[in-house]
């Protein structure tokens, strides 16, 4: 396997090995585990993809999510992330297209939920002309460019996250009534650390609206200079999508967000997600009043 660095500090493509490796051997997963653990984004080039090795990738990293309420997919393992309806490209007012445009806000994925996400992998299968990348910002190398007085700060601060709060920035309604109920705010710590190399990293995302004991306008003043530090010119992975790409990312260590796209243009990617687990270091971000209850 070799690795050829793709971002700034992080990222980086997998060459001599492919999904269907990691599916079937476990020298090939081992060794991708250990990048994953180091690059936090992984791209893999020229898969023949399907839905049944996408599956079968994932699994090897932990179980898989199901889909949520009111979503393409919902009640499965695929997250079906597209503009398209019946065939056709949806108009820019519909719920889709406007769940794309919430998607174009810096988060990471499952924060919001009771289990919050390890990895998650990407595949493209249709992909516009122009536009609709994936870019990607190292929330590790966020942590290690605050000051010590920060990190000290944020080691054992708490935010919430809500699904609705992001989505309210882009349409009021947006998050439905259903998933409303069935996606609560979930407390988490603000930094995660990486159980195999130590290495801490702010768990932020477009979900977060609060911080425990703080007064709110102060909350999301810090909130927003911690997303603008970390996503600052620069410092990004924008992957421009080819036939044939596969993107893993490590939630814990990365925020990511879509890029626009013509609105006539279809695009049509399947992600499945990885839920953390306490060998993932979720121990280390549960509230001491989740890890009591658990």
């Amino acid at each position: 396997m070799e690795l050829v660095r793709l971002g700034p500090g992080f990222a980086a493509e997998v060459r001599g090995l492919g999904l269907a490796d990691v599916a079937e051997s476990d020298e090939a997963y081992r060794a991708v585990r250990e990048a994953f653990e180091a690059e936090s984004v992984l791209v893999f080039r020229g898969e023949a993809i399907t839905d049944e090795l996408q599956l079968a990738f994932s699994r090897r990293f932990g179980p898989l999510e199901t889909v949520k309420v009111a979503s393409l997919g919902e009640g499965g393992h695929f997250s079906i992330l597209t503009n398209l309806a019946e065939g056709r490209v949806v108009p820019p007012t519909h719920r889709q297209a406007l769940v794309a445009r919430a998607n174009q806000l810096w988060h990471t994925d499952s924060s919001f939920k009771r289990t919050p996400a390890l990895a998650s992998v990407l595949s493209a299968r249709i992909i516009p002309d122009h536009g609709g990348e994936t870019e990607f910002a190292s929330t590790r190398l966020a942590w290690e460019r605050l000051p010590a007085a920060m990190q000290a700060r944020l080691k054992d601060a708490f935010a919430w996250h809500d699904y609705a709060h992001s989505r309210r920035q882009i349409a009021p309604d947006l998050a439905s009534a259903e998933e409303r109920a069935a996606l609560p705010p979930q407390c988490w710590r603000m930094a995660w650390t990486n159980p195999v190399n130590g290495r801490c990293a702010l768990y932020l995302a477009s979900h977060a609206y609060a911080i425990e004991g703080m007064e709110q306008v102060a909350a999301q003043q810090l909130l927003a200079e911690l997303m603008d530090a970390a996503t600052a010119p620069g410092l990004s992975y924008v992957h421009r999508w080819r036939k044939g790409d596969v993107v893993m990312w490590d939630n814990r260590a990365t925020m990511h967000r879509g890029r626009p796209w013509p609105a006539h243009e279809a695009r049509l990617m399947v992600r499945t997600t990885i839920s953390a687990t306490d060998a993932d270091g979720l121990e280390s971000v549960r509230p001491p009043s989740r890890q009591a209850a658990e």
